[in-house]
This record gives structure tokens, sequence and C-alpha cells, in this order.
């Protein structure tokens, strides 16, 4: 069976997973065997080694969750998010290095963390502070903060949405996330051992397959696919199984612990069916951090500072923590009553 998708034909290698009835404004997944990881040199060290797995059939979202079915959500249960939420001073220590100060009451306000290009070249590409802010009123509804507005970019994924978030959208909407797995599996679009969710061409400035960053990086976003930051979703085209934007754009929560040695643990074990992710958290590099999962990476991701649009790359983040790139989609493995359904 062959199908085209970036103009690329390719094989698909699916199992016999019974198709139920497709929800409105999600696509059926077959399931089957890949590669997950990337042993390449482009690969990073929590993508490898690269291994076996396999995943039965589920339904993905077609796209990123987006602020119009959102707000659809917060409308019909007036949920507030962790971004709209003043934390305390434990919220803030539970999180943080040893030996961290508690921040001043004058400081624990709602808000989150917002990215603002630099006035010129970093040298120190992980000195991440110099273009995350933290933004008092930041939130979903307010993407930029105080003065911004999601209210005209119904079409575009909902940002600064917390783990607890994501879950919470998924639960009452019928769904749920996806682990790693189903997620790599899903964004690959039956390309299986490609570096790209479009094939193997190495994008470029001027050659551009998702929402990403062009030009210099954090301070030159020549923005020459025309957004600067998030894009509408469906503006570029779908991987193999219909789905949208599973490089670029946004990361997107995982149901999974993120176990910085996952793959490393997972070596020489053959197949692994269904994995469902780590018992718990696990990150040398922030021992004192419980960290969820994300995938796809963002409209910040550029071959000079991450190159993090590939569907192997992985990260980890706070549960509780949003950001104005991180968003989410669902998904489910049974069909949904009608009245349950939510169509982008």
């Amino acid at each position: 069976m062959g199908a085209v998708a970036f103009g690329v034909t390719y094989a698909l290698v699916v199992v016999a997973t019974p198709k139920p009835a497709t929800p409105p404004g999600m696509v059926w997944v077959p399931g089957g065997e890949f590669t997950m990881g990337e042993d390449s040199a482009v690969g990073w060290a929590d993508e490898k080694p690269a291994h076996r797995v396999r995943v039965g059939g589920f339904f993905a979202d077609e796209t990123e969750v987006t602020n119009a079915q959102f707000r659809q959500f917060v409308a019909a249960t007036g949920y507030v998010t962790t971004a709209e939420t003043a934390p305390s001073a434990d919220d803030i220590l539970r999180q943080s290095p040893p030996g961290t100060l508690a921040p001043p009451a004058d400081k624990l306000v709602a808000g989150s963390l917002v990215f603002r290009p630099t006035a010129g070249p970093v040298a120190d590409l992980d000195d991440y502070a110099r273009w995350w802010h933290w933004t008092p009123g930041a939130s979903w509804r307010h993407p930029e903060g105080p003065g911004s507005s999601a209210g005209d970019r119904g079409d575009h994924p909902a940002v600064h949405v917390s783990w607890d978030d994501a879950v919470a959208y998924a639960t009452w909407a019928g769904k749920r996330l996806p682990t790693e797995a189903e997620w790599e599996f899903a964004a690959r679009g039956g390309l299986d051992g490609k570096p790209y969710v479009w094939g193997d061409e190495k994008p470029t400035d001027a050659r551009v397959f998702a929402n990403t960053w062009q030009g210099a990086f954090p301070h030159g976003n020549a923005a020459a696919d025309g957004f600067a930051g998030t894009a509408p979703v469906r503006s570029y085209a779908p991987n193999g199984y219909g789905l949208y934007d599973t490089a670029g754009n946004v990361w997107e929560w995982c149901a999974d612990w993120y176990d910085r040695d996952l793959y490393r643990k997972r070596g020489g074990r053959g197949v692994t069916d269904n994995p469902g992710g780590p018992a718990a958290s696990a990150d040398p590099q922030r021992p004192f951090q419980t960290q969820r999962a994300q995938r796809g990476g963002s409209f910040l991701c550029h071959d000079s500072y991450c190159g993090r649009y590939r569907p192997a790359a992985r990260h980890g983040c706070t549960p509780d923590t949003g950001m104005s790139h991180v968003g989410f989609r669902c998904v489910t493995t049974e069909a949904l009553g009608a009245s349950r359904a939510r169509t982008p």
C-alpha cells in the first residue's frame, strides 16, 4: 500500500487493527512497528539508541488543539489554567535547585514564560534567560502578555498550556494525551526511519517545510515563511496519516514522564510493545525537577540552535509550566459519542 505526502511516495507498514468510526476532527492511525529514536548525528543523546517499538491503532487529532477549541472547553467548564493562577512559593521551590531563595510575595502573580528576541547575537545559547521572560498576565488568552489577545487567533494552537491543563481538556473531551511512542509513530506518518516527517530533505531558511525559525537565533527571525510566532493549524502540508504540524509550530505534551536515559534502558530488549513510558521522571541534568515529555519542536527551532523539529526529538518540562511555544493534541482508542467530539 502506498501514499504520497510532501511529494514523496512511500510504503506504509501497518498492523491489522480494527478501525472504529472516525470521530470529527480526528484521523485514524493504524498502528504498527517502527524504529523509535535517532542514531544519526542529528539525534540528541536522549534519542539514542534507536530501537524497535510496536503500537496499536488509535485516533489522533488532525491538528494541535486550537484557541477556538480550548475556548469551548473553558466556556463549558469554567476551567482556570495554571498560567492564570498565582503560584505559591512552595510551587516554585519544588521545581528549583536546592538552596533557591523563596521569591518575594509581590512576585507571586499569575503569568507564564514568553519568548522575546534578543537585541543582538548571544554567545551562549544555553543562556535561556536571555530570551525567556516571566511575564505577569501571559496566558492562553494573552499569548504575549497584557495587550495581546488570542481572540483573532482561533485557528492557532492554544499555548501557555501546562500538562495539567492539557489533561483537563483531554478528559473533558473524552480523549487522552498520547504516549511518546504513539506520538512519534503518528508524527512519522508511515516514514519509518526518516529524519523528518516529510522525508530526507534537510530544511533551510529558503526551503521551509514547517513553522520553524528562519534567520539567526535568537535575535534575527527573518520569518521567511510569514510566521514569526505560531501559525494557523493546517498552514503546512499534512503527513502521511493526515496529521498537521507534527514538526514545528508548538511543542506538544505527551502522557509520559520524561526520562532522559529511557532509550538506553530499553536497549537490547527487542521489540517493545505499546510502551506506556517510565514509572517516574528522571533527568540527571535536572534532578530537582519532575518532568513530562514534549514532542515536535516549535516555531523557535533552527539547526543553529536545537534542530528539534524532528519526529525523534524529545524534551522534558515540568508539568505545571506553560510557555508561548507549548501546546498539545489528543488521541483516543475508541470512537467518541457525538456530544463529546470536537471539531477544529
